[in-house]
């Protein structure tokens, strides 16, 4: 009997098994068992009772089992006499593998190429496919990426995101895209995402994308201000500046910034207007009431601006624009240069000078005080200083007028012309200046007032109310008409309105007064917008004569345009490279719109749209490209061809062979070249083949064997007709 084999220490899963001695000192065990070495028996005491092993995975392989049987058998040899014993072992173990989906990733850097999904060519994925796709371009540049081909199904996720920014953004996932459709970018980095979840089959789809150059976004424009931009692109700069009267409040230049989203360095600044100041050595300017501490309906508002003309000039004042509450608003214009100086205008017992105020001195001092107005505060000063021999710069308010010496000397004419809204009246529409020893003009400059009624036939005007912008008074009855062409609406923009409550602002949908009321307006509103149904609208104005506490009040403002009527489809782009025609001026329903590209171009899309009874369109606008391609010049009868580009394109080749027997008629090779003016043609037509006659000596038959061939049938017929006759003649 050989010595009992005692199995070597084991870890399995991270536990150990007790040698034999371990289990013999401990009592009875589990039988472990191992594989033991050629030659060597197990052997187990008589007595023993043999119990089944743990179940004990074995360590996973890389490619994971389903399970594994493992079986042991045990003999012991006994001295002669006793009983043997014989205990066969079987172990089972089942694991189950998880599978990870097959990662198929990609960083791609090129400006432009294509993204397609993974061709595997029938492989199985237990787990599904996880790509990703990674486009990054230079800084300033986005990245277009046009869908080609799609064809996902209910299991298949494709997203396509843009990166760079201040957090991920979807641009568009497999419920959005079609084919054809055109994903932009707005910073230089994609990730296109594309999980699929079939074993054999996952979902197809095939990118083409390309790097564009990005732009910042035009800066927005400041009120009373203006902006001017070099370039929208990185690098480029906005400048701003503001209307006389008003200084920036922020930064004076912005520039467009190279990041992964260009965008401008700081926010766009604002215009305002300071409340107060001093101006030396004026020459021309403007001073305007700020916006109240609080906005518009401020508590209180205490301005003074003194304005110093150089040695030798004096001051002209004009007033642009003047609206005062009576009750809480105060202006007080001194000529001088202090506070007791003499005062030329007081708002609280003069009138608006039409005509503007000539200092008897070198300053002015303007006065405004406010108290918490119940209307907005408007006020507008203009002033320019002018030499002792020279007339003063003329102005009309609401208006503009042309000169013809702008330095204003002796014998200078100046034409006016009022604003829309206006009438020119209270004096000529020219004047001259005259006296050398004392330069002043021949006639005060004229108004422009706000009449009450009137007719408009322009596509764009102002409706004012009488004597905007100073109060209208009672008893006023005005009647305005606005009429645009046929096919088109009115867009009515009441700018201001702001009237007692006792008076009516009425308008009509259509040429007069007995039209649908479109609105009827009592008292002060907020701004807001109104549209005609169709060509014609009439306003009418009424105040109240016995109104016993009329007070100044500052009216309204009323700007209008015409606009495509709403039953017409939204207007078409043009097409880059080609035309269209329509079979109406206005696109209204059924309208038929009819696109067609340049030589050299062809449409995509669909050439012909029609308005629908929706107003919708019923396609997208086509657009024309180059073509570049040649078309398929065709197969050959009798022969056979080899292309070298099969798309055709420009300087590709195509070569005709002819099949045996067969020659070629023509030139045997074309090629696909670019034409300036019109599509790309093929070099010649295309070739034919011809049946020719065999050279082989085997088949030539001989002229004399010919000849014989023809003339016996010939003289066999004649022969057999010849006999048919002597027969029946006998």
């Amino acid at each position: 009997t050989l010595p009992p084999f005692h199995p070597p220490v084991q870890h399995l899963d991270g536990g150990m098994v007790p040698e034999a001695s371990e289990a013999a000192a401990t009592g009875p065990s589990p039988l472990t068992t191992a594989a033991p070495p050629t030659g060597f028996l197990l052997t187990t005491p008589p007595a023993s009772t043999a119990a089944a092993p743990p179940r004990l995975p074995p360590p996973p392989d890389e490619t994971g089992s389903a399970g594994q049987h493992i079986s042991a058998t045990t003999t012991a040899f006994i001295p002669e006499g006793d009983e043997e014993t014989t205990t066969t072992l079987i172990t089972t173990t089942t694991i189950t593998t998880v599978h990870t989906p097959v990662l198929c990733n990609n960083n791609i850097t090129d400006v432009e190429g294509y993204v397609e999904s993974p061709d595997y060519a029938g492989a199985t994925f237990y787990g599904g496919l996880d790509c990703t796709y990674t486009i990054s371009v230079y800084m300033g540049y986005g990245i277009e990426v046009q869908v080609q081909s799609l064809n996902l199904s209910k299991e298949d996720s494709l997203t396509v995101e843009g990166l760079g920014g201040e957090k991920p953004v979807v641009l568009a996932n497999e419920s959005l895209m079609v084919e054809g459709q055109v994903i932009r970018s707005p910073t230089n980095q994609v990730l296109i995402h594309f999980q699929s979840y079939h074993t054999t089959t996952p979902g197809i789809f095939k990118f083409h994308y390309q790097a564009f150059l990005l732009s910042c976004g035009f800066p927005s424009r400041p009120e009373n201000g203006d902006v001017m931009v070099t370039d929208l692109h990185p690098g480029g700069s906005a400048t701003f500046k503001c209307e006389s009267g008003f200084h920036l409040r922020g930064e004076e230049t912005l520039i467009c910034l190279n990041v992964s989203r260009p965008r401008w360095s700081g926010t766009s600044p604002a215009c305002v207007a300071s409340c107060g100041g001093t101006v030396h050595n004026a020459t021309r300017g403007r001073i305007v009431a700020p916006e109240a501490p609080g906005g518009p309906h401020g508590r209180n508002l205490t301005c003074r601006w003194l304005v110093e003309a150089p040695e030798g000039q004096r001051l002209h004042l004009h007033f642009e624009r003047v609206a005062l509450d009576e009750d809480n608003d105060k202006l007080m214009i001194r000529s001088g240069s202090s506070a007791f100086s003499p005062i030329i205008y007081d708002s609280d017992m003069d009138d608006v000078p039409e005509r503007g105020l000539l200092s008897d001195a070198q300053s002015l001092i303007v006065e405004l005080t406010s108290e918490g107005p119940a209307t907005p505060l408007i006020l507008s000063l203009r002033y320019e200083a002018f030499d002792e021999d020279r007339c003063y710069e003329p102005f009309l308010a609401h208006g503009n007028f042309s000169t013809s010496d702008p330095l204003y000397r002796m014998g200078t004419v100046v034409e006016f012309a009022c604003s829309a809204g206006y009438m020119l009246e209270q004096g000529p529409s020219a004047i001259e200046c005259i006296d050398s020893r004392d330069p002043r003009w021949n006639e005060s400059e004229p108004t422009c007032k706000a009449l009450c009624g009137g007719e408009l036939s322009e596509s764009t005007g102002v409706v004012l109310s009488p004597d905007w912008p100073q109060s209208y008074g009672k008893g006023q009855d005005c009647v305005w008409g606005i009429r645009v062409q046929e096919e088109k609406r009115v867009l009515l923009d009441i700018e201001i309105l702001n009237i007692r409550k006792s008076d009516v602002l009425t308008i009509f949908d259509g040429g007069d007064l007995t039209a649908r009321i479109l609105g009827q307006y009592l008292g002060p509103h907020p701004r807001f917008s109104l549209y005609s149904s169709g060509p014609a609208v009439t306003l009418q104005f009424q105040s109240d004569p016995g109104d016993p506490l009329f007070g100044l009040s500052q009216g309204f403002l009323v700007r209008y345009k015409e606009v495509p009527r709403n039953d017409t489809c939204p207007e078409l782009p043009e097409v880059e490279f080609g035309w269209r025609t329509a079979s109406h001026a206005a696109v209204i329903r059924g309208t038929v719109v009819t696109y067609q590209c340049e030589p050299g171009y062809d449409i995509v899309g669909s050439d012909i749209l029609t308005c629908q009874w929706d107003l919708s369109w019923s396609n997208s606008p086509p657009t024309c490209q180059k073509i570049v391609n040649c078309a398929d010049p065709g197969e050959i009868s009798n022969g056979k061809r080899s292309v070298s580009d099969q798309r055709f394109s420009i300087g590709s080749h195509v070569q005709y062979f002819c099949h045996e027997g067969y020659v070629v008629e023509g030139s045997s090779t074309l090629t696909c070249y670019n034409r300036d003016t019109g599509t790309p043609k093929w070099s010649d037509r295309v070739p034919k083949c011809v049946f020719t006659q065999t050279t082989d000596p085997s088949h030539q038959m001989e002229g004399g064997n010919i000849a014989l061939a023809i003339f016996l049938p010939i003289l066999l017929v004649i022969l057999l007709i010849g006999g048919i006759y002597v027969y029946y003649t006998k």
